[in-house]
């Protein structure tokens, strides 16, 4: 069910219609509003620019936490590898043993 939301961006009440929670929409709506307040505060734009260079910076900041988590996938996915690999050594060693300690009870067998 969408809700409807109002959410306040530098100054202006602007009503969402989301599938999301209101308090998602609101920590939403804020992140922009503490966004587009710095780039007002950094620099001399008028509104308009400032919500491009806010749109452009979020976006940035997407770009690279997808990176980010496409990095940490991989390296998951080696973790996940060398650990695969080490249980298959396992799996032999044990089975070598098991091997072994057959052939030393048919041994001590044969002596007694």
């Amino acid at each position: 069910m969408a809700n409807r939301v109002v959410i306040n961006i530098c100054g202006e009440e602007l009503t969402f219609i989301a599938e999301e929670s209101s308090s998602y929409m609101q920590r939403v709506g804020a992140y922009v509003n503490d966004k587009m307040s710095e780039v007002l505060d950094s620099s001399k734009v008028g509104r308009t620019d400032a919500a491009v260079l806010t749109a452009v910076n979020i976006t940035d900041e997407l770009f690279k936490a997808q990176a980010a988590a496409e990095q940490l996938r991989s390296q998951i996915k080696e973790y996940l590898d060398a650990a695969g690999k080490a249980q298959s050594e396992v799996s032999e060693l044990k089975r070598e043993v098991f091997r072994l300690q057959q052939k030393l009870d048919a041994q001590n067998k044969n002596r007694g």
